[in-house]
């Protein structure tokens, strides 16, 4: 069971030094908008892969006025300290800690696997392409943190493939070792898009029937229809090549790469109804979204790779009948991992009963009830 013990954070959004104590059990985190919640959420983020639940840039965390950096370091229930922060001096850049040494980020992502959802994912359902293929590539990396390096290294490979189109003449061999690296990072996402859907999907059909309803899952895409059909990374990395090298005049014209992983497309179907999700009400989206996001978690823990993951859950229950923040409670205590909440009252985790420790945050300072 992954579970933070202890959460200290020094110079961290609002918060100037704050040091947390917790028990292990899940975390609901109370006070008014603006007292902090959503930062202390996006401080456990940090300790996962990636820019956290906001994609904010490491000097956007520091505290106002700060005189340095920041740092987010937590204790886990086996008693490891771990540790992220940005470091100013001699240069900008995000350190990793464990047990007090420097470690790399992917040494963290063996211990905490990190799934959230929050209000600005409401809409993903409705909104474009790029939306959705956020979306999924978080918790494809939630999975396979690997994931995200590759993702970066098919972007920087793009935008000097872009570059060379741009100028209207592309020189055959440069072009050819772009695009090579843009097939084998191409490639490698595909493959980890595949994997994680087919355990999404089998998590999602694993779930009893209750308030967060089924989905049917498919990815819309070359390479992932390709991955999904049990081709193997040479074959999806050859037939990459090939549609760069000869879509080259095309997307000269255009002055962009128009076909690749970048265009690929989650698509999600209310299973009740059969409906797309676009199609489906908002409270039907909301609770599909979090049923997406039980199962994500769900997945991680059957996978049998790594830690339970923790959840963390920006005003996911405000907006659920009280049967239904029930039923969310229930599901996170049956997960084994643990869940942090927010609210802006405490009323709204009564259901949770003592299986929560009830957090009081305002004005940069966070006090556990009695």
């Amino acid at each position: 069971m992954t579970a933070l013990t202890r959460l200290t954070l020094t110079d961290f959004r609002n918060y100037a030094s704050l040091s947390l104590p917790l028990d292990g059990r899940h975390v609901c985190l109370y006070g008014a908008n603006g007292a902090g919640k959503t930062n202390l959420l996006e401080a456990v983020s940090q300790l996962g892969p990636g820019r956290g639940l906001r994609s904010a840039t490491l000097q956007d965390m520091v505290r106002k006025d700060a005189p340095a950096g920041w740092t987010v370091s937590a204790m886990l229930a086996d008693e490891q300290r771990i540790g992220v922060g940005l470091e100013l001096s001699p240069s900008t850049k995000r350190t990793v800690r464990i047990d007090g040494a420097s470690a790399t980020a992917s040494d963290l992502a063996e211990l905490v696997r990190i799934v959230w959802l929050t209000p600005a994912m409401d809409g993903v359902f409705r909104g474009s392409t790029s939306d959705r293929r956020r979306f999924f590539d978080r918790q494809v990396m939630a999975h396979m943190p690997t994931h995200g390096t590759a993702a970066s290294r098919y972007e920087k490979a793009m935008r000097e493939r872009n570059a060379l189109l741009e100028r209207g003449h592309v020189d055959p061999a440069w072009a050819d070792a772009i695009e090579a690296r843009m097939a084998e990072a191409g490639a490698e996402m595909a493959i980890n898009r595949a994997h994680v859907l087919e355990a999404l999907q089998d998590a999602i059909n694993a779930r009893p029937e209750g308030y967060f309803p089924k989905a049917d899952l498919a990815l819309e895409g070359k390479t992932e229809e390709a991955a999904l059909r049990g081709k193997d990374f040479k074959s999806i990395f050859e037939a990459l090549i090939d549609t760069f090298r000869t879509t080259r005049r095309r997307d000269i014209a255009a002055g962009r790469t128009i076909d690749g992983p970048h265009r690929s497309d989650l698509t999600v179907i209310h299973r009740p109804t059969g409906a797309p999700a676009k199609d489906a009400s908002t409270g039907q989206q909301k609770a599909l979204l979090i049923g997406l996001i039980l199962a994500s978690a769900s997945a991680l823990r059957a996978d049998g790779t790594g830690p339970s993951p923790l959840l963390l859950l920006d005003e996911a229950a405000a907006h659920l009948d009280a049967d239904r923040r029930a039923a969310l409670f229930d599901e996170l205590s049956a997960l084994g991992g643990q869940a942090w909440l927010t609210g802006t009252e405490a009323f709204l985790f009564e259901a949770f009963g003592d299986r929560a420790q009830k957090v009081r945050v305002e004005d940069g300072q966070a006090v556990s009830d009695a």
